[in-house]
């Protein structure tokens, strides 16, 4: 034990190149009452000293946290604080059990940095691939890289650096701990301070230290706790929970094997406390709280950036089953963030932006009564995956069949394979997501909004000119011309594969985002009911597509094009509004917010200058093309005529 008295030389020999500030004195104490939770048990046992000189540490370190606590500037909780310290002091003096010394040390801990707040945790959950990268260059030297304490300089240290892989010691050091020592550095040690690096970097290597004791094979088991188990969850609700929190602690509640597990799994994944918060909003409502603190500071480009974050990384993930339970209050949610960002961009006055944070957090309290209220029934959640299906599947199934039924009326069956063969493998791309996404990634907000985003964009574009191309054929003769002149070249070079790419492409934007809201109902109601729903939905669109293929070969040729234009025309428009508002909410285009413009998303529409402003230019392209084909086609009309 006797090298832990120099790595926490600072405690009482703080460096003389910088001045001591109240927060050093409130780390300093901290870390050593942490210190003396974790070690006194080396020093005492059975109430008798079993090492004189790790006891006249602990007789130290209390005498010199008493001190150091009367140092602190004046507070209402200053005099309480320092006779815990005093107490503390009297429980060593009389060779209290570890037990008792360790629990008045934790209680003094907790109460300290609740009357003198110093960063308990990170901003967000730390990056564990940055955290390694960082232990091999900075760390592994000394501390070896399996984290045994053998690396090659170590021989060279006097005290030897310590082993993260020691459980015993690991079980009482919590990550806050560990980014304390990292930040501050030990004096007289080779241990030297990082507060240099970025606190989120000190968070990540601090995450990657601490597990080192609880490898990764464990962390399996762990997550199976974690998912299975609630009240584990409300345990262990936030990041500074867990930072604060030691594994020893935990497994006096739960036991050592699953203690041991949890934390295995939540130090390699941190961020499995943000999706089980998700649910509560907890997130969204903490980026938001930091967002206005930016805002109020004056550091816009930040309030931006966290508001965004609240959208994406808060509120999306729950989009999906709040949208499935109410539609109405999810849109009105996403409008009023919307709000929200784009009063930040204006830089409006602090009390107009507040005024729209006051109006999400009812709207807030209202999700999360919602999403508080248990799983879906069987019956909500049969519907649910039914009518998902039915409204993303529709939209894709009417470009599929206009395709289809346009290679009929051409006798062109040999292209139908290319056809068929896009959306089937728009089918199987989307079922490589589903398992991508469940057993090896999660899709963030902001990836789920550009996949939909630029894919409705570029769907609107070329089905643009494909409307405009269909049009163009709605007379019998134009119609006959192109036939006999063109058709035959054009589908067995580019036209066919472009046939391919346009039915994977609009078939996989509707599938991803169907995925998206089927993940979460896996989750949240009963499987049963999902795959019930999704199999009707299934049947009902094949019904759908069978008779709109059936119904429009029977179709005069001329009708069939200028339905057909009309139709991709609007699903052009729809699909461009649906790109730029999915592109706003990922945060790459502003939001100039209409009032008086509803929402409505089954057309496209949202009230935003920018989504008009986009279907504007579709609805203006197409009627131009139109008007240009009407133009051209008028000799033809001459010539019949004559």
């Amino acid at each position: 034990m006797h090298h832990f008295l120099l790595f926490l030389l600072l405690a009482f020999a703080p460096s003389v190149a910088s001045a001591v500030t109240p927060q050093d004195d409130v780390q300093t104490a901290w870390r050593l009452l942490d210190y003396l939770a974790v070690d006194y048990g080396g020093a005492v046992n059975d109430d008798r000293v079993i090492s004189a000189s790790e006891y006249a540490e602990m007789r130290e370190f209390s005498a010199t946290v008493e001190t150091q606590l009367g140092s602190l500037p004046p507070k209402a909780g200053k005099a309480a604080l320092v006779a815990e310290a005093r107490t503390l002091e009297q429980a060593i003096e009389r060779k209290a059990s570890p037990e008792q010394v360790a629990t008045i040390a934790r209680r003094l801990g907790a109460d300290l940095l609740q009357s003198y707040p110093v960063p308990l945790a990170p901003q967000s959950e730390p990056d564990i691939g940055r955290g390694t990268a960082l232990y091999s260059s900075t760390c592994a030297a000394c501390h070896g890289t399996a984290g045994d304490g053998r690396g090659p300089d170590a021989a060279k240290l006097n005290p030897p650096p310590i082993a993260f892989t020691d459980r015993q010691r690991a079980s009482q050091r919590s990550t806050f701990a560990l980014y304390q020592v990292i930040t501050q550095g030990i004096d007289g040690t080779a241990m030297q301070s990082f507060a240099d690096l970025p606190a989120q970097d000190r968070w990540a290597l601090a995450f990657r230290a601490g597990s080192f004791a609880y490898p990764k094979a464990l962390a399996a088991e762990g997550e199976r706790l974690w998912k299975s188990d609630a009240m584990l969850r409300q345990r262990i609700p936030d990041l500074k929970t867990l930072v604060a929190l030691t594994p020893q602690a935990l497994a006096n509640e739960i036991g050592q094997n699953k203690a041991a597990a949890v934390m295995a799994y939540l130090r390699w994944s941190p961020q499995a406390l943000e999706q089980a918060n998700a649910g509560s909003l907890t997130l969204t409502r903490m980026r938001l709280a930091q967002s206005l603190a930016a805002y109020r500071a004056g550091n816009r480009e930040e309030a931006k950036r966290l508001a965004l974050s609240a959208y994406l990384d808060g509120f999306e993930p729950v989009e999906p089953v709040l949208a499935s339970r109410d539609a109405s209050l999810m849109h009105n949610i996403e409008g009023v963030m919307g709000e929200l960002r784009a009063r930040i961009s204006r830089g409006e006055p602090v009390d107009r932006v507040q005024e729209q944070a006051q109006q999400l957090d009812s709207l807030f309290a209202r999700a999360e009564a919602n999403l508080s209220s248990g799983p879906e029934s069987g019956v909500s959640t049969f519907l649910s995956a039914f009518t998902i299906l039915l409204r993303e599947g529709v939209e894709a199934l009417l470009i599929v069949v206009a395709m289809a039924a346009f290679l009929r009326k051409s006798e062109r069956d040999d292209a139908l394979p290319y056809v068929h063969g896009g959306w089937i493998a728009a089918l199987v791309a989307g079922g490589l997501t589903w398992f991508a996404a469940t057993e090896f990634l999660s899709i963030s907000g902001a990836s789920r909004e550009l996949t939909e985003g630029f894919g409705g964009i570029i769907a609107a574009l070329v089905l643009v000119s494909v409307g405009i191309w269909m049009h163009g054929k709605a007379q019998a003769g134009a119609w006959q011309h192109y036939i006999h002149e063109r058709m035959s070249r054009a589908l067995t070079r580019q036209s066919a594969w472009f046939l391919f790419a346009l039915a994977f492409l609009v078939v996989y934007r509707e599938v991803f985002e169907t995925i998206l809201f089927y993940a979460a109902m896996w989750t949240d109601g009963s499987k049963v009911a999902v795959l019930s729903g999704a199999g009707v939905g299934a049947a009902a669109l094949a019904v759908i597509g069978w008779a709109m293929l059936r119904y429009s070969v029977r179709l005069p040729i001329a009708k069939f094009f200028r339905y057909s234009s009309i139709l991709i025309a609007v699903l052009a428009v729809v699909l461009a509004g649906k790109g730029i508002a999915a592109i706003q909410e990922a945060g790459l285009l502003g939001i100039t917010p209409l009032s008086g413009v509803p929402q409505i998303e089954a057309v496209g529409l949202f009230p935003s200058a920018q989504v008009i402003i986009a279907q504007l230019a579709v609805a203006i392209a197409l009627v131009a093309g139109f008007w240009w084909n009407g133009r051209r086609d008028l000799p033809l009309k001459e010539r019949s005529a004559v």
